[in-house]
């Protein structure tokens, strides 16, 4: 009989198949978005995103001590404001949403690293992630904007600032107001490679953020174009990105394992709202196993080359590891 390899020697049981696993999903990889909204009393289930809820701050600590409790250590925190203008001010007000949120974070639970999304398509009226002139995001004009708003993240507490508004120079400029400040610690989560995409359309809805006019396609990737993603990238590394985030992330692996092999830094895959909801979607109606597809899709991020993962799913991935997965 002709010679042939056995490669299914080591798949012959459960603990065979554990033993030589390449991949693995940890509950320290994982980070937590979470959306916090002016007013009282507020546990407000998003309509498209089956499962995530806006909070206002006085219901926000018991779904803390949950996320603690299961393991999660990272949670990135997004606010919804009462008041819209065209300058976002309340993004970079003292005691906005998001500010209070992260001082409510750090003290109910300190040993949470709490990363602030530093941005402004929250905060203004135009739904757009900068100063609208003339029918176009102003690039220059919006920088100063989002640096006092991560100035005074950072000063709330925030462990780590993420900007993710796509302007050109946005890191170099957070991060000479941030060391100008006395932040010179407080590393740089960069929204560097992000794309315009189809997927972030329930985000809109938890975040009230949806563009009143145009799209964010003048300011965000085409996702037609990998080779810019390098420019992209190493433009951030340049400017002091401590971090890089790849956005979406499951039609988007290739880019993930790109920036694996030509950044040495950690890099975060950021599962989005759109691929949450359709996985929500199907199994909701019995057409798929949610936590084999869950699971299969995050080991996925890590073998693309993902160190860290934000995902909606946080709370289910560490329910599933505390479980029979394998």
């Amino acid at each position: 009989m002709n010679q042939f390899d056995r490669h299914r020697r080591l798949r012959s049981s459960k603990s065979m198949r554990a033993l030589v696993r390449e991949n693995h999903v940890r509950k320290e990889d994982l980070i937590y978005p979470l959306f916090i909204i002016e007013g009282t009393d507020i546990k407000r289930e998003v309509s498209s995103m089956p499962g995530v809820f806006n909070f206002s701050l006085d219901r926000l600590e018991d779904e803390i001590n949950e996320i603690v409790d299961l393991g999660i250590q990272s949670v990135l925190l997004f606010g919804v404001p009462e008041h819209k203008d065209p300058e976002g001010s309340e993004a970079y007000h003292d005691h906005g949403i998001v500010q209070e949120a992260i001082r409510k974070v750090k003290e109910w639970a300190p040993q949470l690293t709490v990363i602030a999304d530093t941005c402004l398509c929250e905060y203004t009226s135009t739904g757009h992630c900068g100063i609208v002139k003339n029918g176009d995001v102003d690039n220059d004009a919006s920088l100063p904007l989002h640096v006092q708003t991560a100035i005074t993240q950072a000063q709330a507490g925030a462990d780590i600032i993420a900007p993710s508004s796509m302007m050109d120079g946005f890191v170099a400029a957070i991060r000479e107001g941030l060391d100008q400040n006395g932040f010179n610690h407080i590393p740089i989560m960069s929204y560097g490679v992000k794309y315009a995409s189809a997927y972030y359309g329930p985000f809109r809805d938890a975040a009230q953020s949806a563009p009143g006019e145009g799209d964010r396609k003048g300011y965000q990737m085409d996702p037609a174009n990998r080779r810019e993603a390098f420019r992209e990238s190493q433009s951030d590394v340049e400017q002091g990105a401590d971090f890089m985030i790849v956005k979406p992330a499951l039609a988007f692996m290739d880019i993930i394992r790109d920036m694996r092999d030509s950044l040495d830094m950690p890099i975060v895959a950021y599962n989005v709202s759109g691929e949450y909801a359709m996985v929500k979607a199907a199994a909701l109606n019995d057409w798929v196993d949610e936590e084999r597809i869950v699971m299969e899709t995050m080991v996925g991020f890590k073998r693309a080359g993902a160190d860290l993962i934000v995902t909606y799913f946080a709370k289910d991935v560490c329910r599933y590891l505390e479980g029979d997965y394998a």
